[in-house]
């Protein structure tokens, strides 16, 4: 046969689409497993490597747990309200529903056209009101425990994207959408209490093992837990403010404290309640709530302040010390105010050094009498509540109505959803009001509580709203009385793995674990934590190893790819490119490589007189344990190296490898599983091989040992040995003990069966 995928890959999809291949039995009695990627926002470029990459993963994930006699769930939506899709749709010069509904369809059209096994009786559209009727529940649920709340606060606000932003949306004091240096913007917003959660979302960390370790960590760092006291230094001749509360953890040194110092964002709110602050002071201001965050705070930059000429008064020595304006304080951690001890602190002695500042060696006192005479305990977060409204037209209105007689008002759950209005105009103010509030006849309603007049709440929810539970809906996503039914849930989540990018991990990760937590307490779900093993991928970059972009030229379409090398070829060079988490760069040449592999593949001739293969078995082996670690290029090799090593293999032996390859090469393999070898059901629903241990632990290799990419010794061995073996084995070596007297070893590379190699 030979093997040309444009004839085969839309017939064998169409063949899945019928007989179900990837729906999922909600009432099985099967063991579970569920596969979630990231679903998508549905853009006007269309999907590309990024994606295809963990939806290749998953798929091959997915596949293989299938044919291990899992009822597995690999489900598929669409995260379609938000920035992205509304700043498309202004481009373009269409409706935001026009334009996100045309980039779903050619999205899924991708999709179904990489052979993605994905149930897609379950798809979901965060913008459908049947979908987002519950995410407006959920807000409702937040709001009447008290975690919704209205406030007017200085927020970060992106002059391109005219919204302000939650913290978490700003990387290096830019966008995290469009790239734009953000402002501060004082403004009403809607917020969610995540703060209430700071400890709960800590705990759950420590029940997550199977959770990369940077992940874990960096969700920690950002909730910032701290443990120790507020002081309050009395503030003499000030009429703006009587005392000065800060935050250390340091209150045993409070004897040595010769100097508060304020964040620019305080000393504003005191220029803005009436404090005629000297020019120096009001200038410094400025100019440090213009810098980024990491900005200021970055630990090499030249410390810069400006004396307030106020002073305090120390509450331990009752000493008189002098209040300062730094941006190195940050106006969003504690109280904007810290205590500065520059006999304990090299921050503070660099800072008293530069202006001249007193430097005082007094005694420690023990921490809890400090506390007890001076302040009171307080534990301190990093953390800042989520700001959840946007002035943007293209995300779900928040339920709720203002009511001069009643105050904020909810929905009734009757009434929901509340649907976004039909409107010609949706371009952002820019004036702090989401361009629904020109909208009279959508915002003039009645007042659910008292049935007077009333008017609806104009900001819409964030683009993460919709993602922050879209996992729950999966297990039962037709239901219109709940957002899921409690027994599809018990049985389905939590997630058992979960594929994603680094990126998400202070913002998705983290809201949607808030959300899962908040659910969990009010008995809406089963689960504590929504995901008990999360792999994120690495980035794939362009041939030049730079980041995929149209001003280099050096995106890579996979459409284009598609067409000249067929999905399978895709899918495989995607996974052989390098391991899953690390960033790789594309090159073109090295896909014709898996091509020819597929080829061959093709042309292969079984030979029924051949006697049964050990080296099938050990292939079994080999590609049972790479897929179940997530080891998918070595896979991918480990099948090119076995065709490269045999020439004759029986029909059950060619079969057994079919079947192994079915997940990596869905189409070639329903293809030859059909044709040559004549049989009527699918290949992937097959049962996976078992290797025999008795025909692969007998066979002796020959390993060879490394140190620093040198050959030192070949030592011979028992096949199969997994790396902790191969080491031990190696280190036993008195030629690689000589090596090794002078150096540790930081880094081991195995290829099992073949080679070691110590870096030291």
């Amino acid at each position: 046969m030979k093997y040309d995928p444009s004839k085969i890959e839309k017939r064998w999809q169409k063949y899945w689409q019928e007989i179900g291949i990837g729906k999922a039995d909600n009432n099985s009695s099967k063991k579970k497993k569920y596969i979630l990627t990231e679903f998508p926002y549905p853009s006007g470029e269309g999907l590309h490597m990024g994606h295809l990459r963990p939806y290749t993963a998953g798929d091959v994930y997915s596949r293989f747990h299938r044919m291990n006699g899992f009822e597995v769930l690999y489900p598929i939506g669409w995260d379609a309200f938000g920035l992205p899709a509304e700043n498309f749709a202004l481009k373009k010069g269409v409706h935001p529903r026009i334009s996100t509904a045309n980039n779903i369809e050619n999205a899924k059209k991708q999709l179904l056209s990489w052979g993605m096994s994905f149930d897609w009786s379950r798809e979901i559209n965060t913008t459908d009101p049947e979908y987002y009727k519950w995410t407006q529940w959920i807000f409702l649920q937040l709001f009447k425990a008290g975690l919704a709340y209205e406030a007017t606060g200085l927020i970060n606000w992106c002059p391109s994207c005219k919204t302000g932003l939650a913290n978490e949306e700003v990387i290096d004091g830019k966008c995290e959408r469009c790239g734009t240096v953000v402002e501060k913007k004082e403004l009403r917003q809607w917020y969610l209490k995540i703060t209430a959660y700071a400890d709960k979302l800590l705990d759950g960390l420590k029940y997550l093992p199977e959770w990369p370790g940077p992940v874990k960590l960096q969700q920690e760092n950002w909730i910032g837990r701290s443990e120790g006291a507020l002081i309050k230094f009395s503030i003499l001749h000030f009429q703006f403010s009587e005392e000065l509360e800060v935050f250390t953890t340091r209150a045993d040194t409070l004897f040595g404290a010769t100097f508060l110092v304020i964040s620019p964002e305080l000393a504003k709110r005191w220029i803005d309640s009436g404090w005629q602050a000297p020019d120096d002071v009001g200038k410094y201001v400025k100019i440090s709530l213009a810098k980024e965050e990491r900005q200021r705070t970055a630990e090499d930059k030249d410390k810069t302040g400006v004396d307030t000429g106020v002073k305090a008064i120390n509450p331990a020595n009752k000493k008189e010390i002098p209040i300062w304006v730094a941006d190195y304080v940050l106006g969003g951690y504690g109280t904007g105010a810290i205590m500065a001890v520059p006999q304990h602190d090299e921050r503070d002695k660099e800072f008293a050094k530069k202006f001249g500042l007193l430097i005082v060696d007094e005694p420690l006192v023990p921490i809890n009498e400090a506390i007890e005479k001076f302040g009171t305990k307080k534990i301190q977060y990093k953390l800042r509540d989520w700001v959840f409204s946007r002035q943007r037209y293209w995300g779900e209105p928040i339920p709720l109505v203002h009511c001069d007689k009643c105050g904020i008002v909810p929905v009734s759950e009757d009434d929901l959803p509340v649907t976004l209005p039909e409107v010609e105009k949706y371009e952002p103010t820019g004036t702090g009001e989401s361009p629904l509030a020109a909208i009279e006849e959508w915002v003039n309603t009645k007042c659910p509580e008292c049935g007077g007049d009333g008017k609806r709440e104009t900001n819409t929810m964030p683009q993460w709203a919709g993602s922050s539970w879209y996992w729950l809906r999966y297990a039962d996503p037709k239901n219109k009385n709940e957002l899921a039914d409690k027994s599809a849930l018990k049985y389905w989540t939590p997630v058992d793995v979960y594929f994603g990018g680094m990126e998400h991990t202070t913002l998705h990760l983290l809201y949607s674990r808030f959300w899962n937590l908040f659910l969990y307490d009010q008995g809406y779900i089963t689960e504590k934590e929504p995901y008990l093993k999360r792999i994120p991928h690495g980035i794939v970059l362009g041939s030049d190893g730079e980041k995929m972009s149209k001003s280099r030229g050096n995106v890579v379409n996979p459409d284009e790819i598609l067409e000249k090398y067929g999905a399978d070829t895709m899918r495989m060079y995607e996974l052989f490119l390098g391991p899953h988490e690390s960033t790789v760069s594309w090159n073109s040449k090295g896909i014709v490589g898996v091509k020819r592999f597929l080829d061959r593949v093709f042309g292969f001739i079984f030979d029924e007189s051949a006697p049964e293969s050990k080296t099938v078995h050990k292939l079994i082996k080999k590609i049972t344990e790479d897929i179940s670690s997530i080891k998918f290029n070595t896979a991918v090799a480990a099948f090119m190296q076995f065709l490269n090593e045999n020439v004759r293999l029986n029909k059950k032996d060619w079969e057994k490898f079919i079947i192994l390859l079915a997940p990596f090469a869905p189409h070639a393999t329903e293809e030859i599983w059909h044709e040559v070898m004549k049989n009527k059901d699918s290949v992937h629903a097959q049962l996976w091989p078992v290797y025999d241990s008795g025909l692969i632990l007998d066979e002796k290799v020959k390993i060879v040992v490394q140190i620093n990419g040198k050959v030192r010794d070949m030592i011979e061995a028992d096949s199969g040995l997994t790396e902790s073996e191969a080491k031990e084995l190696a280190l036993g070596s008195e030629k690689v003990k000589k090596y090794l007297k002078s150096g540790n070893i930081g880094k081991i590379i195995y290829i099992q069966d073949r080679l070691i190699n110590f870096v030291v």
